[in-house]
């Protein structure tokens, strides 16, 4: 790729200028999505990602500088970082981890449990809808507290809160 394309796209792209989106497509998409799919190794994810690194280096246009890095050395890192991103989101998306750490939630005192109350559904159902939420993700939809926190779009801290009142709320059911 001449110099001469390169200070064209950048001009183009200081001025806001659409067609330096074609002509960086043009030039660069073919070696672009080749460093993200290396990242990724799934052609969808690559292609997402290929397209957020246009939108990236459009939004963020004015704060390439030619004298700290050559256009396609600037896009490059765009593009790997967004892959990683995307990677780690898919990640965490489809390959949700279960709590296997030992914690004294899960642990039942082996002491006289009440057989009229062994229904734990129903009883997480009688509780406020906030605790119920928080209680399902956790146990039955078998999430983190991180990942609950960021399913439910609720801070962390009021995740660990609910589900310390809402098993405070079924200890009170279950007579401990």
């Amino acid at each position: 790729m001449s110099s001469n394309i390169e200070q064209r796209i950048v001009k183009l792209l200081h001025r806001n200028d659409q067609y330096a989106l074609n002509l960086l497509y043009e030039n660069y998409s073919d070696s672009l999505y080749g460093a993200i799919l290396k990242v990724t190794k799934n052609e969808e994810i690559a292609e997402d990602a290929l397209q957020e690194t246009f939108i990236k280096v459009w939004k963020n246009a004015q704060k390439y500088d030619p004298k700290k890095a050559k256009l396609f050395t600037w896009l490059f890192r765009i593009a790997r970082n967004t892959a990683i991103d995307k990677l780690r989101s898919f990640n965490n998306r489809f390959h949700k981890e279960i709590q296997i750490n030992k914690s004294n939630v899960y642990i039942l005192p082996g002491t006289k449990l009440n057989q009229d109350v062994i229904d734990i559904k129903e009883h997480v159902a009688r509780l406020e809808d906030k605790y119920q939420i928080v209680l399902n993700a956790l146990f039955f939809g078998g999430m983190t507290q991180q990942e609950a926190s960021e399913e439910l779009e609720i801070p962390l801290g009021t995740v660990k809160s609910r589900l310390k009142i809402g098993l405070r709320e079924l200890k009170k059911v279950y007579d401990f």
